[in-house]
């Protein structure tokens, strides 16, 4: 068991965007359980089904063009976002009444966290939409006349800086379920289920990009819900027999909580 902490040189003006999007998404509440066996397993996930995807688009071929399956992916990585949007906020409502005082109060205090999320994801589409909406831009630069040459530079530098932050803050904050940590230990383990059979169930409506047997199809249709559900089942049972951090003793300020 170990303390989340924060430290290190201060990042170039390349790594800027990243580096400001991973403070603003990763937990970081003092005293927060972290453990290196969850992590390495998390990892370990993600890098099995990177490669299975890998395998799948060398081992049969594409029914659209690569830019669109691009596309789609990412659609794929904004709508988690989104349902994280509705989800995470109801989810830390609902723990959050259910803990009893004086949990409660002192997890009304951590919901911090997770807003400062909220708020720097919303900044960072809010100057997107302004910059990039119907080129709005580009008119306002033709009507500042003779300032457009102070504008310009202004607004591609602000661009080059929200397009990798806002993209890695989407990344983070669906990996780190909006910082759901930073109220309690076990949120993540709970609401990322929730969040890839939504996933899921928009998948199941659209049609499969690959050219695969329906058996290869469905393993790859229900393999990432159902490894996540397994291994937040796992997560919860591995706090709860390593750290003593269970659901009830969450809500009643076990363990994990005050």
């Amino acid at each position: 068991m170990r303390s989340s902490s924060r430290g290190g040189s201060r990042p170039g003006c390349l790594a800027l965007p990243f580096a400001l999007a991973a403070r603003a998404f990763t937990p970081s509440r003092p005293g927060r359980v972290t453990d290196g066996t969850t992590e390495t397993v998390q990892v370990l996930r993600t890098a099995v089904g990177i490669a299975a995807t890998v395998w799948l688009l060398y081992a049969y071929p594409l029914r659209e063009s690569a830019a669109d399956f691009a596309k789609d992916q990412a659609a794929q990585t904004f709508i988690g976002a989104g349902v994280l949007l509705i989800a995470v906020p109801v989810a830390l409502g609902i723990f959050v009444a259910a803990a009893r005082p004086p949990a409660r109060s002192l997890y009304m205090r951590r919901l911090a966290g997770p807003a400062k999320g909220f708020l720097a994801l919303f900044a960072a589409v809010l100057v997107l939409w302004g910059l990039l909406q119907d080129s709005a831009g580009a008119r306002l630069a033709l009507q500042l006349g003779m300032w457009q040459i102070v504008f310009l530079p202004l607004a591609l530098g602000a661009v080059l800086f929200a397009v990798p932050y806002g993209l890695t803050a989407v990344v983070l904050c669906v990996h780190y379920v909006f910082r759901a940590a930073d109220v309690h230990e076990v949120l993540p383990a709970l609401l990322s289920p929730v969040l890839v059979w939504a996933l899921f169930a928009f998948q199941v409506a659209d049609p499969s990009p690959l050219e695969a047997p329906a058996v290869v199809r469905m393993v790859f249709l229900f393999g990432p819900p159902a490894s996540v559900t397994a291994l937040s089942l796992w997560e919860l049972r591995w706090l709860r027999r390593r750290f003593g951090i269970t659901v009830r003793r969450a809500l009643h300020g076990g363990a994990g909580g005050p």
